[in-house]
């Protein structure tokens, strides 16, 4: 019974980068969770849980897969460009005015928590409650 059960772990683990690799760490953790469970039960959802939010997390909050097709639309909506003198990266706060926010469409699988917009020609995913990058796309 144990080996079976150590088997299937194995073989959850050895699936999860797979099945984690869509939505960041949050849905990298429910997506892996799912997958461990499916396979492994109580024990696989518990350490798919952990490798999916790991792996989502080194992808960001949009997959590496999505980035380029996400940033093509962007370009197609012409949303324009906020200028912003500080750099620009993970973590910056923008301004409380002066920036529009756009839902980010389902299929990109982004949590809807989660806003772009567009700063100094670079497309960016941000929490509006905190105004913080999260992610930018190049």
């Amino acid at each position: 019974m144990n080996r079976k059960m150590g088997i299937a772990v194995l073989s959850g683990l050895l699936t999860l980068p797979l099945a984690a690799h869509a939505q960041g760490v949050i849905g990298g953790a429910e997506r892996g969770s799912a997958e461990g469970g499916y396979a492994a039960g109580p024990v696989g959802a518990a350490v798919g849980g952990v490798v999916g939010g790991v792996t989502g997390g080194v992808e960001g909050i949009l997959g590496a897969d999505e980035g380029p097709r996400f940033h093509d639309y962007v370009v197609r909506t012409h949303r324009s460009s906020y200028r912003y003198a500080e750099p620009l990266e993970v973590g910056s706060e923008l301004p409380p005015q002066g920036i529009d926010y756009y839902s980010v469409p389902e299929e990109y699988h982004v949590s809807p928590a989660y806003r772009y917009t567009v700063v100094n020609g670079h497309a960016v995913l941000v929490d509006p409650r905190t105004r913080r990058v999260v992610q930018v796309i190049d």
